[in-house]
Order: structure tokens, then sequence, then C-alpha cells
């Protein structure tokens, strides 16, 4: 493949990961999923939520405690099939994957303060799941328009796989940072703004890095 192929591909993949830069954000439907969001759970309560996925599809669910209290949380991951795939434990973090979801369904994330009588607690919550067969359908179709890139659907595959690890880190990277602020500099501070820029450059700069060594 010409080099400026392989450049092409990996500027059009380093731009697909970057569109997941904000805090919160969505692929389309067809595809995949992917978001972000934070919660406050008052003192002494649980909050529940329901993801469906889509058979086949890969999972991954990602909590952090921001601030409050001890820092620590209840965090639990029930299957569709009504097992409990990951249990309760209090601590600052949790997560749980799934290479492909069987038989999918909907899957309920529970976060649990109930140990904590005074203090409310800030969480992150962070999934994302992609449709391995629509992601496949997709590069038939490019393949059904006469690409002539060589080697395309191969490059596709690569890059498939590198998204989801991207994003993860990305997540964990986010988390972390995230963390630092609120203990540091409070939520709307100059200094976030300015950590904010260098977590993003660091992040684009490794998926360069990545697509590049992929071909």
């Amino acid at each position: 493949m010409a080099n400026a192929d392989r450049w092409l591909i990996a500027f059009l993949s380093v731009c697909f990961i970057a569109l997941c830069g904000s805090e919160t954000y969505t692929f389309d439907q067809n595809i995949g999923v992917a978001y972000e969001f934070k919660i406050h759970v008052d003192a002494g309560k649980e909050e529940c939520f329901s993801q469906y996925v889509h058979p086949g599809s890969t999972f991954y669910v990602a909590f952090q405690v921001m601030r409050g209290g001890d820092g620590m949380a209840g965090f639990a991951v029930r299957h569709p099939s009504g097992q409990l795939v990951l249990p309760y434990f209090w601590k600052p973090s949790a997560e749980y994957e799934e290479q492909a979801a069987d038989p999918g369904g909907y899957y309920h994330l529970c976060i649990d303060n109930s140990l904590s009588r005074f203090a409310s607690k800030l969480i992150s919550m962070y999934v994302n799941s992609f449709k391995r067969d629509k992601w496949e359908d997709y590069i038939k179709e490019l393949e059904e328009t006469d690409v002539t890139v060589a080697n395309f659907t191969n490059i596709l595959q690569t890059v498939d796989g590198r998204i989801g690890e991207m994003l993860k880190y990305q997540d964990q990277s986010r988390r972390q940072m995230s963390k630092d602020w609120s203990v540091n500099y409070g939520l709307n501070g100059k200094e976030n703004r300015e950590a904010s820029k260098f977590e993003k450059f660091r992040f684009h700069l490794c998926s360069v890095f990545i697509a590049q060594f992929s071909f």
C-alpha cells in the first residue's frame, strides 16, 4: 500500500477517535454506542440503569468515584440472564468487560451508596459497546462500492479493535484526571481547561502511533 494511502487511513481513524473526545458521545446506533455521564448518588441511596447490548457485541463499563465521603461506593453489573457478573464491593472504582455478549439484552448497572449514611458521592460511569456484525456489514458495503485501496478491509478490522482499546484508555485517563481536578483545582478552574487540552493531545498522539503501527 502506498504511504499516502496509509497516512490517509491513519488520519481518518484518528479523526474518528477525536470525535469521541467530549464528556458524552454517541456513535451511529447501527454500529455501536459510547457515552460517559456523572451521577450524584445521595447518602444511603442506590442508583441503577439499564443498557441494551446487541447480541455478539463487545461491552465495557467502568465506574469511578469522583468525590464525596471516603471516596468509595459499591458497583455491580447484572447480566440479562439475572446473574450478577460484577458483584458489589465497596471500593473507589470498578470495571467489567465482555468480548461478545451472549445472548445480549439489557444489562443492569448499579451504584450503591447505602453504606455511606451522611456523604453523597459523585460517580463517573462510562459505557461502550460495538456491534461487530454491523461493522462487518459496513466493510462489505465499502467493498461493494469498489473501494480501491489495497488491504483496506484488513486495516478497518484492525482499527475496529484499536478503537475499543483506545476508548478504554481514554476513559481511564479521563477518570484519573477528572479526579485530580476535583481534588486540586475544583471543577471549573482555568487549570482544568489546560489539563483537558493536554490530555486530549496525549490521547490523539497515542492514536496516531497505534493507527500507523497497525499497517
